[in-house]
């Protein structure tokens, strides 16, 4: 926390987290001291861990299959909470990342509107070693068919490529706060 805090200080409201475990530990009394805080959920997100979730976060970047959709809606109920998701997409279609098919999207789309979520935009990880280009016009198109108004692109490594799509959020911490060398 210490290299946060100075960021929080100079203004900064905007905070993502991989794992909803360290998002607890770390963020519970620091959220309630400065209540502007807006946590994001930037990691896979298990349905089992969907109630802590909607308690943390404000944001969630990680819905990509209908499970969760139901398991993120019953909690907002229960907690009465609205938070804003990203359906997360997995746009070069690889076994190893976490993301609805394209293919599946409108069915993903319709559930969360069945399910009265408050989907916010699209969310994407081109793949490794590719040209992101390809795939951020991709999803910035697929975003504006939908009607979305936020998109959330970009990591430290192709930030400068995504703000061409007028990215809304950005996942850039490495270059904030350097590798990550502890765990929380």
């Amino acid at each position: 926390m210490d290299s946060i805090v100075p960021l929080i200080n100079h203004g900064h409201i905007h905070f993502g987290e991989n794992k909803v475990q360290e998002a607890e530990n770390k963020w519970k009394e620091v959220k309630l001291n400065n209540p502007n805080i807006k946590l994001h959920m930037i990691g896979k997100l298990q349905s089992n861990k969907a109630k802590q979730a909607v308690r943390i976060f404000d944001y969630i970047h990680s819905i990509d299959n209908i499970k969760l959709v139901k398991k993120i809606s019953e909690e907002q109920l229960k907690q009465n909470r609205n938070v804003k998701v990203f359906l997360q997409i997995n746009i070069g279609d690889e076994i190893q990342k976490s993301g609805s098919k394209l293919s599946n999207l409108d069915e993903l789309v319709d559930a969360c509107k069945k399910m009265k979520l408050n989907v916010i935009g699209l969310m994407c990880l081109p793949p490794f070693g590719e040209p992101v280009t390809k795939y951020f016009s991709l999803i910035k198109k697929k975003n504006d068919d939908f009607g979305f108004k936020d998109l959330s692109i970009g990591m430290s490594g192709d930030y400068i490529e995504a703000l061409k799509y007028k990215t809304s959020f950005l996942r850039i911490g490495t270059k904030i706060f350097g590798e990550r060398t502890k765990k929380f």
